[in-house]
């Protein structure tokens, strides 16, 4: 049986520079193999947790799941990879997965090969297994400010140092010597950061999956 997660997902482009991902890190982005879906995997209170982070077809549901209160959520965002454990000794996450091409759940693993791929393999009640392999599109995802404060993970020391950049450009900026044409040169634009994995936003509308309600409410 080949584990194929339907998603529909967008691949709206990929991320140009990634990087650099320790080998047995299985968190950020993930293309399914048939490339019709991204995963975003990230850490939830000392587990894995995988949702949909791209749809190459905008406005999937859930069609097939068994539960009727949950066929018409948006396949964006939705949970994928559920409560996976770190086997002891293993470089290999244990748990279950949801495949909505059929609406069920299975026992699964993941693991990570190298930095750019992801074996993933689901099992029907300990047989009929299948699996296939992602291929990373983004970077390995920190723990967010919620996660750091779960339970046997590392809390924060301080805020976080705030952008030196900005203020040095402005600082130089003001000490810079003026025309003397009487036309004061027009400051340069501040440049947009991208974001990142994590960070919710107009390029990324799902965000810190930690926070998804259906993970939140399971993780925390």
């Amino acid at each position: 049986m080949r584990l194929a997660l339907y998603t529909g997902i967008i691949l709206a482009g990929g991320y140009a520079c990634l990087t650099p991902a320790l080998a047995a890190d299985p968190t950020g982005d993930w293309r399914v193999a048939d490339g019709v879906a991204n995963i975003r995997v990230a850490q939830c209170n000392g587990s894995m947790w995988g949702a949909v982070s791209w749809e190459k077809q905008p406005g999937g549901r859930d069609e097939n799941n068994p539960d009727v209160s949950k066929k018409n959520r948006p396949t964006l965002g939705m949970p994928t990879l559920i409560d996976m454990k770190k086997k002891p000794g293993a470089d290999q996450w244990e748990g279950q997965v949801y495949n909505a091409q059929d609406g069920q759940t299975y026992s699964a693993t993941i693991t990570p090969v190298g930095t750019d791929q992801l074996e993933i393999k689901g099992c029907v009640m300990g047989f009929l297994c299948g699996g296939e392999t992602w291929t990373r599109v983004g970077p390995p995802i920190p723990l967010s400010p919620t996660n750091a404060m779960a339970k046997g993970a590392p809390k924060s020391t301080g805020a976080a140092p705030k952008a030196q950049g900005a203020q040095q450009a402005a600082q130089q900026a003001a000490q810079a010597p003026q025309a003397t044409t009487g036309a004061t040169a027009p400051a340069p634009a501040a440049k947009t950061a991208a974001t990142k994995p994590g960070q919710k936003g107009a390029a990324d509308p799902v965000g810190d999956i930690c926070l998804l309600p259906e993970i939140a409410g399971l993780a925390h």
